[in-house]
């Protein structure tokens, strides 16, 4: 016959510790504690305690923990224990019963997720891949503006085809590459709910198998929108009022004609604070600008020749610590209009991009250089020709000579035949 466990006492039961071997070591200990057969104190070594009731449950030997001590009195586990044998004499295992309310608690929990929470959630993942922080804001924006009012409370589980439509459906037409990315981003955000269980894996909101057999696809829908380019023939004389204009962004605007560069790669960004060119990018003596990776679109540093009136534009501009922004406002980075007022005041109506294109139309239909000359110029490097081309040094010889061809072309006062041509559409 077993020998008997001593019942003990509330006031013994706070007595009891971890248990600590020969070689002074601490390890966990665990006390039967009487008046029912199986109800142990587990006690660790940073004097945690807890209840555990040790049975047979089938063919199985079960730890059922009954709580922790104090916060469950020696009293009621005592209680919980005799409960707990009981529902095991009647055939039930405790720890699955258990597990299977944990099951159902999560179950309940993942189909209440609303798509405003797993937007946040999937767009807080998605930020660290974007490479300009911008990108964020513009999903948030977007969504916000579109999707939230409509599938915003909805749980991700429920959203089907019919939801997508009502986002959709106002928009399509109308404003189709909006709606277009509108779409992209619901397609990502209900695939990331699926990864994490929070929905079938079906996805309403892609484009083939779905969407396709609803909408007219983007690409019949939306016209072409190019950046309102110069016409090459109207530049020469542009650039001659130009060099007229006073102020820093007149120079700011004529060096990035000069350079076919973007505006960021000149003055930066002010919404994300973003630095545009800093004195210690320019090598007066290799007549070279360096911009860091950092401030180009493909991420990868870029190198641009510079010809003799863009070193004369930067050397009559005041300067001292190498890592000064060459063009700068009384706020320190110019804003986005900082070259864009120079042409409204110019009554010019073209953007500053629309120069890129300007300059891609003339190095195509102007001049005998290969193409992925003017793409490197352009830092375009979208092609086997131009990763090709980026392998062998960017071909600094081969873009110098262009951008001097091009600097005497801005700088020509005969006229051009007018170009008939479709400007390019240039990134």
């Amino acid at each position: 016959m077993p020998r008997k466990t001593k019942e003990l006492s509330a006031t013994e039961v706070r007595r009891l510790t971890f248990a600590t071997s020969k070689n002074g070591k601490t390890y966990n200990a665990i006390h039967p504690v009487g008046g029912v057969s199986g109800l142990y104190l587990q006690v660790t070594p940073t004097e945690s305690k807890s209840w555990l009731l040790r049975a047979m449950v089938g063919t199985k030997r079960r730890d059922i923990g009954l709580g922790g001590f104090p916060e469950v009195t020696l009293a009621q586990a005592r209680e919980k224990a005799r409960e707990t044998k009981e529902a095991i004499r009647n055939g039930i295992d405790p720890v699955e019963q258990r597990r299977e309310a944990q099951r159902a608690l999560v179950a309940v929990q993942l189909a209440n997720v609303t798509f405003s929470e797993a937007s946040d959630r999937c767009i807080k993942l998605k930020a660290k891949e974007f490479s300009n922080p911008r990108q964020e804001e513009q999903w948030r924006s977007s969504l916000e503006t579109y999707a939230m009012p409509i599938i915003g409370n909805i749980p991700v589980a429920e959203i089907e085809l019919p939801h997508i439509k009502r986002v959709l459906d106002p928009i399509w037409e109308t404003k189709t590459e909006t709606a277009n990315r509108v779409r992209s981003r619901i397609e990502n955000i209900l695939g990331w709910a699926a990864t994490h269980g929070y929905r079938s894996i079906e996805n309403p909101a892609q484009w083939k198998g779905f969407l396709d057999k609803v909408y007219p696809s983007p690409s019949k829908l939306k016209k072409e929108k190019h950046h309102e380019a110069m016409a090459i023939q109207e530049l020469p004389e542009f650039i001659a009022k130009l060099r007229t204009m006073k102020g820093n962004a007149a120079r700011a605007l004529e060096l990035l004609i000069l350079t076919a560069s973007r505006t960021n790669e000149v003055i930066g960004d002010r919404r994300i604070n973003k630095m545009g060119i800093q004195w210690h990018e320019i090598d007066f003596t290799k007549r070279l600008w360096t911009i860091p990776a950092e401030r180009m679109k493909s991420s990868k540093a870029h190198t641009v020749p510079l010809c003799e009136r863009a070193i004369e534009i930067l050397e009559a501009l005041p300067r001292d610590n190498p890592e000064d922004m060459v063009f700068v406002s009384p706020k320190g980075i110019p804003s986005n209009n900082y070259m864009t007022a120079v042409l409204k005041r110019m009554g010019i109506n073209v953007t500053v991009h629309g120069f890129r294109s300007t300059f891609k139309d003339w190095a195509r239909e102007h001049t005998a250089y290969a193409d992925e000359i003017s793409e490197l110029a352009l830092a375009h490097v979208n092609s086997d020709a131009t990763r090709a081309a980026y392998a062998r040094s960017q071909l600094i010889d081969k873009r110098r000579r262009l951008m001097n061809d091009w600097e005497q072309f801005c700088n020509t006062t005969q006229p051009i035949a007018k170009n008939t041509g479709k400007i390019a559409t240039i990134r």
